[in-house]
């Protein structure tokens, strides 16, 4: 199975001139691979809202064909599931990238409700999101990448990685007003 990082290495790899919303684990590790005004890490107080805040996006940016890859978690997803549906509902250029570790990683690895036995991949095509991807390892995932963050969403690709315990939660690696103003200004 593939780390995290491994999982957020491919992306590195194959992005192009997307946003990337990243939220709680996945905060830590991008600013290490990427430091574009296009990276947007959103540690909000209710976990959940990255998938919204990227069709949020995407609609804004609709005339330009803004690109958007959200970088979710397992946990986070969970707690705003609904969103799923709401996104189907658009023809967008929408990448959702569940990193599923099957914990709360940065709350002290407790396991997330139905770890290792939700099938997130069902979910997703069942609400209508045409392009679904499913991988647990790098390889297979990097053979994939290419494909699933270009053309048309919205998307959904379930990355299956190793979970860690102990780590700490993340803090972006500027504060919000700045990310705010950097991501204004490279979408003008």
């Amino acid at each position: 199975m593939m780390t995290h990082r491994e999982a957020l290495e491919v992306v590195a790899r194959h992005r192009k001139d997307q946003v990337v919303v990243t939220t709680m684990g996945s905060v830590a590790i991008w600013p290490q691979l990427s430091d574009s005004p296009l990276d947007f890490h959103y540690l909000p107080s209710s976990m959940g809202q990255g998938v919204p805040l990227g069709l949020g996006l995407c609609l804004a940016q609709a005339e330009k064909g803004r690109r958007v890859i959200v970088v979710t978690g397992d946990g986070g997803l969970l707690m705003n599931l609904g969103c799923l549906v709401t996104v189907a509902q658009y023809r967008v250029p929408l990448y959702i990238l569940l990193i599923d570790n099957g914990l709360y990683e940065v709350t002290g690895g407790q396991p997330v409700a139905g770890a290792r036995r939700t099938n997130f991949a069902v979910i997703a095509q069942g609400v209508g999101i045409p392009r679904v991807y499913e991988c647990s390892e790098r390889n297979a995932w990097a053979a994939l990448a290419g494909e699933a963050l270009q053309g048309e969403g919205p998307v959904f690709a379930w990355l299956k990685v190793q979970g860690e315990w102990g780590k700490a939660t993340p803090t972006a690696p500027r504060p919000m007003a700045e990310q705010i103003a950097r991501l204004r200004e490279a979408l003008r």
